[in-house]
């Protein structure tokens, strides 16, 4: 199944995709916000089109607790938009600790700051679908913590 997951942000919109198999996520591109929200969702449209995209997943940014805090509303609400200007399912998925974790693997390949912000938002939507690729790519909603497994810390057994 061919997805692209969107990654909203005040300013910029992170876009991965991945294999027509749907088991690796890809960076795509990042689009840059205009309050011309009709113009970013026609960009959104031709992109399902040119891709073939099957399934949009749109990151919600559940606070820590996992709590729909005023960011998570606003993504539900674009969802929505999207879900009516799109002719794919659009679902949403937990995105916590995604750009935490792009800017981390970013790091660690060696990128820079100033490379970083520019390909972190789309980098951040590569983690979020591959989340939601590994987690059996749902096509409901959830709200269930489902963060990267590079965030869950491990200990060492003793014998």
């Amino acid at each position: 199944m061919r997805a692209l997951a969107v990654d909203l942000g005040s300013k910029r919109i992170g876009l991965a995709t991945c294999d027509a198999g749907g088991r690796l996520a890809s960076p795509y591109a990042t689009l840059e916000r205009t309050r011309d929200i009709a113009q970013v969702h026609r960009r959104l449209a031709a992109i399902v089109a040119d891709e073939e995209v099957e399934v949009v997943v749109v990151g919600l940014p559940l606070s820590l607790d996992g709590s729909h805090g005023p960011a998570a509303v606003a993504a539900q609400a674009e969802a929505s938009a999207l879900t009516a200007a799109l002719s794919v399912p659009v679902v949403l998925h937990d995105e916590r600790l995604t750009t935490v974790t792009a800017h981390r693997l970013l790091a660690e390949q060696g990128v820079g700051g100033r490379a970083r912000r520019k390909v972190v938002d789309q980098a951040a939507a590569a983690v979020l679908l591959q989340t939601w690729l590994d987690g059996g790519a749902p096509m409901t909603s959830t709200a269930a913590p489902s963060g990267p497994p590079e965030e869950t810390p491990t200990r060492a057994t003793r014998p």
